[in-house]
């Protein structure tokens, strides 16, 4: 699966589980919630007041 802004909170974590302390870093602390089953780290950012670039940057997933 590759990674990118549109795939899921959960799926980032699936596939990169360093992802969930990233995550916690930026304030994202309900990383198991119903809420990160669906919601993107695009989605996510703009939710958490995240420029996009910095967090997908910290991951290491390209923005496109």
């Amino acid at each position: 699966m590759s990674i990118t802004v549109d795939s899921t909170i959960m799926d980032v974590i699936r596939e990169k589980p360093e992802a969930a302390d990233i995550l916690q870093s930026f304030g994202m602390g309900c990383l198991g919630c119903a809420i990160a089953h669906n919601e993107t780290i695009r989605e996510a950012a703009v939710v958490h007041g995240i420029p996009l670039e910095e967090l997908a940057g910290a991951l290491g997933i390209a923005v496109e």
